[in-house]
């Protein structure tokens, strides 16, 4: 009998797991199988003679415009990477770190965070000479810049009422403000805990956690809602000139907690499925549909196509990129 053979019999699962892990697998099969034909459904009602049309009279300006959005979000989003290094206090170059956040975000948008966000940043900083403990703070701290900036921007619109729900759905615009205050006392909240938490660290399954200074959380809390402001600038430019971009900027961050809660990579039909949902009375369907292929193609495709170049030389230099190791008295992980 193997250790973990052992390890079950003495440790028995609890019939509530066990009858869960025979539930999961069919379970989750079918919410797969519902989503297909409620996708199914969406695109059947789509004039795609109209999105072809519509993306044959794109001009080259508002795609080069929608390109050099797209290349300062993918920088801002890197520059997270950089607040980390001045946490985690180890000599790493902004060479070092940029192309390491790049590449990481393209493969988080198209292939999930496991791939992105997790497994490729410990690949990337571990050839760089960077400490397990250290790429987890990294990693740590660039997630919390991204979510808290998200309930900043996303607290601030919501609340402001900026987005209306369409009748019939069940979070109405008064729920939907609600949410957007609860969003900016969270946001407050974590400022307050910086700057006044006499407790700055954790420690959890061994990593330590610190938590940062007020002016690094408002810093985290800017560049977060920065990055999420541009991906809808992106998206503004790409979609009917009549749309407001508040409007847009809203229906993006609606968008991205149902692309979160249905696990599935890049949010590919979710992110349609909700700007349909709640644009089709400011706009039509098939114009919809073509700006946010178009957006699928810049900000999604394209980068990936470039950060898998970017990946190849960063792992073939990375040698040459590795810090110096320094004695461990003078490491601090």
């Amino acid at each position: 009998m193997s250790q973990s053979e052992a390890h079950a019999a003495v440790h028995p699962a609890p019939a509530g797991k066990s009858r869960w892990s025979r539930w999961k697998r069919p379970l989750t099969l079918l919410f797969f199988l519902a989503l297909i034909v409620l996708l199914t459904m969406f695109a059947s009602r789509i004039e795609w003679a109209e999105v072809l049309q519509t993306l044959a009279d794109f001009k080259v300006r508002t795609l080069i415009i929608a390109s050099s959005l797209t290349l300062l979000s993918f920088l801002v989003y890197a520059s997270f990477d950089l607040i980390g290094r001045t946490y985690i206090r180890q000599d790493l170059t902004w060479k070092q770190i940029l192309p390491v956040g790049v590449i990481s975000y393209a493969f988080n948008l198209n292939l999930s965070a496991w791939v992105g966000g997790i497994a490729m940043r410990y690949r990337l900083y571990s050839r760089l000479g960077v400490s397990k403990s250290n790429i987890a703070k990294i990693l740590g701290l660039s997630l919390a810049t991204n979510w808290f900036g998200y309930m900043t921007i996303a607290g601030v619109v919501f609340a402001s009422g900026l987005v209306r729900m369409p009748p019939g759905w069940k979070i109405s615009s008064g729920a939907l403000q609600g949410i957007g205050v609860l969003l900016l006392l969270v946001s407050v909240g974590y400022l307050v805990a910086c700057q006044f938490s006499r407790r700055r660290e954790w420690s959890i399954r061994g990593v330590e956690i610190n938590l940062p200074s007020l002016r690094m959380a408002v810093l985290q809390l800017l560049l977060g809602a920065l990055n999420w402001s541009l991906m809808a600038a992106v998206i503004f430019t790409l979609l009917p000139s009549k749309l407001d971009y508040p409007l847009v900027l809203g229906v993006l961050l609606i968008s991205a907690i149902a692309g979160v809660i249905t696990h599935i990579p890049a949010g590919l039909g979710v992110l349609e499925a909700v700007f349909v949902a709640l644009l089709q009375h400011e706009a039509s369907r098939g114009s919809l549909v073509a700006g946010l292929l178009a957006y699928r193609a810049i900000y999604f495709l394209l980068p990936l196509l470039i950060t898998v170049l970017m990946y190849l030389v960063v792992e073939a230099k990375a040698k040459a990129l590795r810090i110096e190791k320094k004695p461990k008295s003078d490491q601090r992980d």
